[in-house]
């Protein structure tokens, strides 16, 4: 998250908790998949994003939302030349912390989705987004005082509840409805998350979910836009760049880790990939 932050431009603040608030955006800020390490919970104010969230497309405009659970893959796709969007990223170590004794914590059963729908505020629901956003924020970045803590959590608490309620009405009695070909994708989504670092054939996934190789590629890539070996090489190099961000771990190591033949296989295969030497991209991302 610290990196994330840096990426973006902006100041550390609380603990588990982050508040982005980001006017007329003229060019996407990170154009490669990144996984996410807190829950979010996105909101365009102004212009279009579209996004693919775990293999899922979505298209967000003004006064929409969406929440996505902590782990997921996100990739900025396309952004309008005047965009507008707010995230509130946060650790479930903060909801444990200040909403379990409550027994509210079911109001974030909404990330426990796998493909949660978005939701479209209407006016007067996103102007409170957009102001309880800021004050949130205002307070999240302030120094210690006598009532942060509890200012922090009963805004988070408003902001939050408030969703959860309109999730609710929205969606009384969700089911995700996927298409089979969403469903196979996500089911294949699950699958190279837990195997990302060990299996890298296309012929290992689709006998996992008991399809054809053309079958599975041809599913994903009407759904995702890409074939099962461009999503497992995407994986792969998303795994990778997280596991180079680790100063504990060598090359070797992480190449040992990935299941590569050698160091050299590995170097030559993100390179192709990224365009940068493993070594090269470490450097980089340290400055």
């Amino acid at each position: 998250m610290n990196d994330f932050i840096q990426i973006l431009g902006e100041e550390p603040q609380s603990e588990g908790l982050h508040v982005f608030i980001f006017k007329d955006f003229t060019q996407i800020p990170i154009t490669y998949p990144f996984r996410n390490l807190g829950n979010d919970i996105f909101f365009v104010d102004k212009g279009h994003l579209k996004v693919t969230i775990n293999l899922i497309t979505h298209t967000l405009k003004k006064n929409e939302s969406i929440a996505v659970p902590q782990k997921s893959v996100i990739q900025i796709l396309e952004i309008s030349n005047d965009l507008s969007v707010i995230d509130i990223n946060f650790s479930t170590k903060f909801i444990v912390d200040n909403f379990l004794n409550n027994n509210k914590i079911d109001a974030f059963s909404y990330f426990t989705y796998n493909n949660a729908p978005k939701l479209k505020l209407n006016k007067q629901e996103g102007k409170v987004f957009r102001m309880m956003s800021k004050l949130l924020k205002d307070h999240n970045v302030k120094e210690k005082t006598l009532f942060k803590e509890d200012i922090i959590r009963n805004t988070f608490g408003v902001i939050a509840y408030t969703y959860a309620e309109i999730f609710k009405r929205t969606y009384p009695d969700l089911k995700v409805d996927l298409t089979r070909q969403e469903e196979l994708t996500i089911r294949f989504w699950h699958i190279l998350q837990e195997n990302v670092k060990i299996e890298r054939s296309v012929q290992f996934y689709a006998d996992a979910l008991n399809v054809t190789t053309g079958h599975l590629s041809k599913t994903l890539k009407e759904v995702s836009g890409k074939t099962a070996s461009q999503l497992i090489e995407s994986a792969v190099i998303v795994e990778a760049r997280l596991l180079l961000m680790d100063p504990k771990l060598s090359i070797a190591q992480i190449a040992q880790e990935l299941r590569f033949p050698d160091q050299s296989f590995f170097g030559k295969y993100f390179k192709k990939h990224v365009g940068l030497s493993p070594s090269a991209y470490r450097m980089e991302n340290r400055k």
